[in-house]
């Protein structure tokens, strides 16, 4: 009996690790599944912290709008804020990220060095916080999203599923709930407040912005000006 119940045991742990390693290939394979479907302009993706907030039923503010109709110089600013290589690097800022690694291997405070791309595929398939195992799946996911899409599909995505706000997702919502206007409408200085207020959003507010985020978003009103080259792949 006991030799019996060991080998039904190890039987039942082999099935285990096997249905281990096929939810692992699944889950795997999901992005780069979807990052096909959603290639077509028709197609609305809906970020994990927007999924989140529907299984805790808090429900949110999305109103999808095509890239036509935001404001040129609300992606302008968000490029100069968020991804200045945007129309340049392919998914990945390689100069960035050797920045970054050079200042860890030396003790020093690391930077950011998410791309528009990466940031993208952590919105669509990842989880939220800080975690070296997810910018590690991060990095390969951002190279290959940004080899299918075109960058203007990339950033009609990015700016119809950025969190703004608690509950808040999409430049649309944000135009409305923040300046009572549509995306369409947004003034520059309007564009570059809200471009400064992505990296948190929780604690900024672009209708109320304090001192320091007033200095910020004149920075960014002054390079969207003069954005050029930085900005041509989206033209």
């Amino acid at each position: 009996m006991g030799a019996r119940r060991g080998f039904f045991a190890r039987g039942g742990l082999r099935r285990l690790v096997r249905l281990g390693a096929l939810a692992t290939a699944v889950m795997a394979a999901l992005p780069v599944v979807l990052t096909v479907l959603y290639l077509p302009p028709f197609v609305r993706p809906i970020s994990t912290l927007m999924i989140r907030d529907l299984v805790t039923l808090q429900g949110y503010d999305r109103q999808w709008v095509p890239i036509d109709d935001i404001a040129p110089v609300l992606a302008h600013s968000v490029i100069m804020s968020e991804d200045g290589q945007f129309c340049a690097h392919r998914g990945v800022d390689l100069g960035e990220l050797r920045g970054v690694i050079s200042d860890a291997l030396e003790g020093e405070a690391t930077r950011g060095a998410s791309t528009i791309p990466m940031q993208t595929v952590k919105n669509l398939y990842l989880w939220n916080g800080r975690s070296f195992l997810r910018k590690v799946v991060e990095l390969p996911l951002a190279i290959y999203f940004d080899a299918l899409m075109p960058k203007r599909r990339i950033m009609e995505i990015y700016l119809n599923i950025a969190e703004w706000g608690p509950n808040i997702y999409g430049i649309e919502a944000a135009s409305q709930y923040y300046f009572g206007r549509s995306a369409k409408e947004l003034t520059r200085r309007q564009a570059a407040l809200l471009a400064v207020t992505l990296p948190n959003p929780a604690a900024r507010n672009p209708a109320r912005p304090g001192g320091g985020l007033r200095r910020l978003a004149s920075v960014i009103e002054r390079r969207a000006a003069r954005a050029g080259a930085y900005v041509q792949c989206l033209d």
